[in-house]
């Protein structure tokens, strides 16, 4: 068995022929799940070729728009698009719950009662979610919102780590360490740094405190890709790097 990652969704809300808006992928067996849910997320899905109309759960990082903008259109075209039986489970910081009933004063009561089980849950930090038999969800909090939050998947295979939007943190760096694949943010160049966002050189840090055991990079703006990013990341990282596109592909295990 082997836990497998999709990033769907590499780029940001800056508008890009290349990179859609996060949206990442992880498959187990029986287990879809979908980190974040961006806007153009079911089409980039599609065109990966991935069950988006068997999606099991979808989890967010944080209540930016560019990261959970595709949501309702998600659960409409599972109303609509396919019939659907299977239970649709989403996840998210302290606040999700809260945001999804605000979601559905505008979209309409269909989006809490799609025609298909949903339930919404606030998942708390330090409470690992079943996400099935032998694989867990935990969050921890990162300096970008108030909600922000980064992701983890430990299966049997290993461990997955999904900063989301963060900034520099030594408690992050110290939760996510010895991941078997870090699943980074590196929004901007180091001459463009601003608060609650990585860098290269940021990121790097943050993986050689985290001793991860491989580096796999997300959440480019344009700026950001008119640099040597690897090389920035090697001057302090050791690991291997990716700089992900839209449909690569992991796998741990």
């Amino acid at each position: 068995m082997t836990l497998e990652l999709v990033t769907v969704g590499t780029g940001t809300v800056a508008p890009s022929a290349s990179r859609g808006s996060p949206a990442h992928w992880v498959e187990r067996d029986g287990l879809r799940l979908l980190m974040d849910c961006g806007a153009g997320t079911l089409h980039r899905l599609a065109r990966c070729g991935l069950a988006w109309n068997h999606v099991t759960h979808i989890a967010l990082s944080h209540f930016h728009v560019d990261h959970y903008g595709e949501l309702p259109a998600y659960i409409f075209a599972l109303r609509h698009a396919t019939t659907r039986e299977e239970p649709l489970v989403i996840l998210g910081p302290p606040g999700t719950v809260q945001l999804m009933r605000g979601l559905a004063d505008g979209f309409g009561s269909w989006l809490l009662d799609p025609g298909y089980p949903i339930g919404v849950l606030d998942v708390q930090a330090g409470e690992p979610f079943p996400l099935g038999a032998e694989v867990t969800l935990d969050v921890h909090s990162t300096p970008h919102t108030d909600e922000s939050v980064a992701i983890a998947i430990q299966g049997p295979e290993g461990r997955m780590v999904y900063t989301g939007d963060t900034g520099p943190s030594r408690d992050l760096a110290h939760w996510a360490a010895g991941a078997d694949l870090l699943l980074a943010e590196c929004s901007l160049p180091d001459d463009q740094a601003v608060d609650g966002h990585l860098t290269p050189h940021s990121v790097a840090q943050l993986a050689r405190a985290a001793q991860a055991k491989q580096l796999v990079l997300t959440h480019f703006y344009p700026p950001v890709e008119q640099v040597d990013v690897r090389s920035e990341v090697a001057r302090a990282y050791p690991g291997p790097v990716t700089l992900a596109s839209d449909g690569d592909r992991f796998t741990i295990g």
